[in-house]
């Protein structure tokens, strides 16, 4: 019997709520959510148990829609520390079966079993065993996909919640993988879908069946690559454990306290947003050479602008009004705006001479780097919130204690 290659994808169920009733023996059989401050709407849940999923609580929703649903619902404040402890420790278990892991987020991972004589009913095995381990050694409960491909094996892990095992092979991925939304595939976002949805392509059987030429046409490399996947021609390798992928952007975003009518009513929250991604690229010695800006509006439409800067930078001031300029003469205001996402794009090491613009006024641009150095060494000295920007200080739209979550592309968990 020729040697098959396996790989699988393991899923945490519940991850950060089933840490916090594993600690917390008496959240048992209770709706539990993990989210941000009650006090003010911007928190978001997180996670959510099982029981709170049953009463319809949903990841990413507001607190008090989370509440509406279900009023009896627990909601306990995230400790990353604890979770990223717990993470650690799934994640030693998991080397005991395979050298070849790459984390995607705390809660996920990928395990390449390498070539397997027995092929996907070997890979079963082993993943049941993966399963029972962590049950029975950690306390929480895992979903395992086995497929030979890293998409479809996340696909299995998605298949069957909580603690389940599901396999997909080359003999039946078509029967199990081709009649699902289009929109379950991974790098499938929103846009992608309502762009593949105008040319009736609803399932991924339908992308997989569509002429590559055509797809191509609409969708350019992104499209070849998606139609790989959905025919089971993904032939990305499991990175190695200690692998950390360069990070190709930073960003920052956060549900406001208030909806939002005008862009001057959001300057202070993109000036926020822009002090945390500032800091984050000085702590990395990188600039960016681009500012992206995500608006989500209060019917939850999402609309995405960007644009390049005159120079690279990791000043938060520049990436702020860069943000600024995208909000007032990109988007339309045609509804209040809910949240914000600011994003560091097209990121170079500072090591690197940057090009100023011709036009530009170099000695100003200097005089606001030796502040933005300034304030970043006070911050580090006594904390991120130690000297902020007044305006910061006296605006209701913002919450200068932090942000619900806080996004960094190309960080892995160790």
């Amino acid at each position: 019997m020729a040697r098959e290659r396996v790989i699988l994808h393991s899923d945490l169920n519940c991850f950060y709520a089933s840490v916090e009733v594993l600690e917390h023996p008496q959240l048992q059989g209770k709706p539990v959510a993990v989210c941000g401050s009650t006090e003010n709407r911007h928190g978001i849940v997180l996670a959510k148990s099982q029981e709170a999923k049953a009463k319809g609580v949903k990841t990413a929703e507001v607190n008090w829609q989370a509440l509406e649903k279900c009023p009896d619902l627990i909601c306990v404040p995230p400790d990353f520390r604890k979770y990223l402890r717990y993470s650690q420790e799934v994640r030693a278990l998991y080397r005991k079966f395979s050298p070849d892991i790459e984390p995607f987020g705390m809660d996920e991972n990928w395990l390449d079993l390498g070539l397997l004589a027995g092929g996907m009913e070997e890979g079963e095995e082993i993943a049941q065993e993966i399963r029972q381990a962590v049950k029975q050694e950690i306390g929480l409960t895992v979903s395992i996909g086995v497929s030979f491909t890293k998409v479809f094996a996340k696909l299995g892990s998605d298949m069957k919640k909580p603690d389940a095992v599901t396999v997909i092979g080359r003999d039946d991925f078509r029967e199990k993988v081709w009649p699902l939304p289009v929109g379950e595939l991974l790098y499938v976002g929103p846009r992608t879908q309502r762009k593949l949805s105008k040319v009736g392509i609803h399932t991924i059987g339908d992308l997989a069946r569509a002429d590559i030429r055509w797809i191509h046409k609409r969708l350019g490399k992104n499209g070849l690559q998606l139609h790989r996947f959905a025919n089971g021609k993904d032939l990305s390798r499991v990175m190695p454990y200690h692998y950390i992928a360069p990070i190709k952007s930073v960003g920052h975003g956060t549900t406001c306290v208030k909806d939002l009518d005008t862009s001057d009513e959001a300057w202070p929250v993109l000036l926020l947003l822009s002090q945390d991604i500032g800091r984050r690229l000085r702590d990395s010695a990188l600039v960016c050479g681009g500012v992206q800006l995500t608006v989500k509006d209060c019917d939850f439409v999402v609309q995405q602008y960007q644009m390049p800067l005159c120079y690279h930078s990791q000043s938060p001031l520049e990436i702020a009004k860069a943000a600024y300029q995208l909000l007032l003469n990109r988007h339309l205001w045609d509804k209040p705006v809910r949240a914000l996402t600011v994003r560091a794009i097209n990121l170079q090491s500072q090591e690197l001479p940057g090009q100023l613009d011709f036009f530009e006024d170099d000695e100003r641009h200097q005089k606001q780097s030796r502040v933005d150095k300034a304030v970043y060494q006070l911050q580090k000295k006594f904390g991120d919130t130690s000297i902020l920007p007044a305006s910061l200080m006296l605006d209701g739209n913002v919450a200068t204690d932090g942000c619900d979550l806080v996004i960094m592309p190309g960080i892995m968990y160790a």
